[in-house]
């Protein structure tokens, strides 16, 4: 299983491209692309995900840019069934990432690097013994569980439509 948010190369002047995409059960082609509104270059910013039994949601400095609802019931799959870890790094997808393959990693301006601050994983569960702090039945076992059913308030479903109506490129889910 596996909750993407990547960042797409492309050409100086273009507008950033933020990638999501849901994997579960080794099913993607849930991805959704957006522009960004800002030059995310210039200064720090806060890229978020909840994950909850009923949603995903990503978000950048408290905006939701997607919400990714549990629709089992229909029969689409739903990250829940194995533990997950957190990976950050940067690879070379030159071949589909970049304007479609269209534009090359410039080699020359290797290393490249990214910087990370104030990184929390906050009342995470943790998988141990084949089992999750977050058990079904005592979910205040894992500290401050509001999490655990949080939900878009109206405000932050206002604003998920408009980065939504603005700013999204493609939803392929």
């Amino acid at each position: 299983d596996e909750i993407d948010f990547e960042f797409l190369g492309n050409l100086s002047g273009d507008p950033y491209i933020v990638h999501t995409n849901v994997f579960s059960q080794g099913k993607g082609n849930r991805e959704q692309q957006f522009h960004l509104w800002f030059d995310p270059t210039a200064d720090f910013h806060t890229y978020s995900i909840l994950w909850n039994p009923q949603r995903i949601i990503f978000s950048v400095d408290g905006t939701p840019l997607r919400e990714f609802k549990n629709s089992e019931s229909k029969g689409v799959p739903f990250p829940k069934n194995q533990p997950m870890r957190i990976h950050s790094s940067l690879w070379n997808a030159d071949d589909w990432a970049t304007r479609g393959g269209l534009v090359k990693t410039d080699w020359s301006h290797a290393p490249f690097t990214a910087s990370y601050r104030n990184f929390n994983d906050d009342n995470a569960c943790v998988w141990s013994n084949g089992a999750s702090s977050c058990g079904a039945s005592s979910p205040s076992s894992a500290g401050t569980s509001a999490w655990l059913t949080q939900e878009l308030d109206t405000t932050s479903q206002q604003r998920l439509k408009w980065v939504q109506n603005n700013y999204m490129i493609y939803n392929y889910c």
